[in-house]
């Protein structure tokens, strides 16, 4: 275990997350801010914009990065761990680069990034990375000394991550009636993205068909089904599917999609299912709605009795593996000898994302990896 009383040489934590509107004027806005540059007309974003307004228009993402950070914050304080957390979003206030800019007028000079995305992906961890190398230059236009910065490294293989969502499934099974329990059918549940994205995620040469993406997220799928069947005694069926498609018709995603899925199930005769989101750290829309809204809707239709369970949210166990973490990146800078903490077979994820790692369309710079122009 990494030495629990120090940081060093970080001196700040920066929790980057997503961004969400938090009232009805903020949607369209906000919509706006997520799909700039890439041509989605006003219509399309009027009928994303319906799903918001379906809840005040407020996204949860917010409140539950807030509620993240106050656990985040008693953690570190209980275990002695004396790092300022902030906080900053992609597409919302707070906006990055305000928030790295009072991170610099507050003397923060070595900063470390918790994303709030477990796995490897071009939206998951580069992207989040050219917002860094965004901002870096924004900051830099303004004649600021930028800080340096790196990025926890992924995180969907700690056992402080699995061992909320295996407790969850446990207690939507155990939610399901008596006599369809036994035979129920588990459905890990994950954002869909562009095949050809999913190929190319993580280190290329390390991965198959699906890159590490997939294979990560089939990782925790078998982690979960695992300890459920150690649990239980009851070795339940599961498949990883996928859900919250937005790409153009002709472009293929990762399939199959939940809702076709749940049909395949009842057709199969499956007698109930778990969806167990575990492409999400928090309950936010695309759970809310795609899940809860939409998946629950189609199962209803079919007579097939579903229960959803819960993400990691701000679970102490996830606190606890946060500061582990980072106690982990900061021991590694300063040499010293470091076992990851991690469950199954792929190991622990790189701390330095390699050149070339989830590669965009189009080449931009990106902080926080071997190819950061800010290093």
């Amino acid at each position: 275990m990494p030495d629990a009383r120090h940081a060093t040489p970080y001196d700040a934590l920066l929790l980057l997350s997503f961004g969400g509107p938090e009232g009805p004027d903020d949607v369209i806005p906000f919509l706006e801010n997520v799909t700039r540059g890439r041509g989605i007309p006003k219509e399309r974003l009027q009928e994303v914009g319906e799903h918001y307004f379906l809840f005040g228009g407020v996204s949860p993402i917010n409140d539950q990065n807030r509620a993240l950070l106050d656990a985040l914050r008693k953690d570190f304080a209980e275990h002695g761990l004396d790092l300022p957390i902030y906080w900053g979003n992609r597409n919302w206030a707070p906006y990055l680069t305000d928030t790295l800019r009072e991170m610099v007028a507050d003397g923060r000079r070595r900063i470390l990034v918790l994303a709030t995305s477990a796995y490897a992906s071009y939206s998951g961890c580069r992207q989040y990375r050219e917002n860094l190398a965004d901002s870096l230059a924004a900051l830099e236009a303004e004649g600021l000394e930028l800080p340096e910065i790196d990025k926890l490294r992924h995180y969907f293989n700690h056992p402080g991550f699995l061992e909320p969502m295996i407790d969850g499934v446990l207690e939507s099974l155990a939610d399901l009636p008596e006599d369809v329990r036994g035979g129920a059918h588990i459905a890990f549940s994950t954002h869909s993205i562009p095949n050809a994205s999913a190929d190319a995620s993580g280190p290329v040469e390390d991965h198959g068909e699906g890159g590490a993406y997939v294979e990560q997220h089939l990782e925790v799928s078998r982690l979960i089904a695992e300890a459920v069947r150690e649990r239980t005694g009851v070795d339940h069926p599961w498949q990883l599917v996928y859900q919250s498609r937005s790409g153009a018709p002709h472009i293929p995603w990762l399939e199959p999609d939940i809702c076709d899925h749940l049909e395949e199930r009842h057709e199969a005769g499956a007698p109930a299912v778990v969806i167990a989101p575990i492409g999400f750290v928090s309950d936010h829309m695309e759970v809310l709605y795609d899940l809860d809204t939409e998946a629950k809707a189609k199962a209803e239709e079919l007579g097939l009795p579903m229960r959803r369970s819960a993400t990691v949210g701000d679970d102490p166990r996830f606190a606890a593996a946060i500061r582990d973490l980072v106690l982990e990146r900061a021991a590694v800078e300063r040499a010293e000898e470091v076992t990851p903490c991690v469950l199954g077979g792929l190991g622990a994820s790189h701390n330095l994302c390699p050149v070339g790692c989830c590669p965009a369309r189009a080449p931009r710079p990106a902080a926080a990896g071997a190819d950061s122009p800010y290093a």
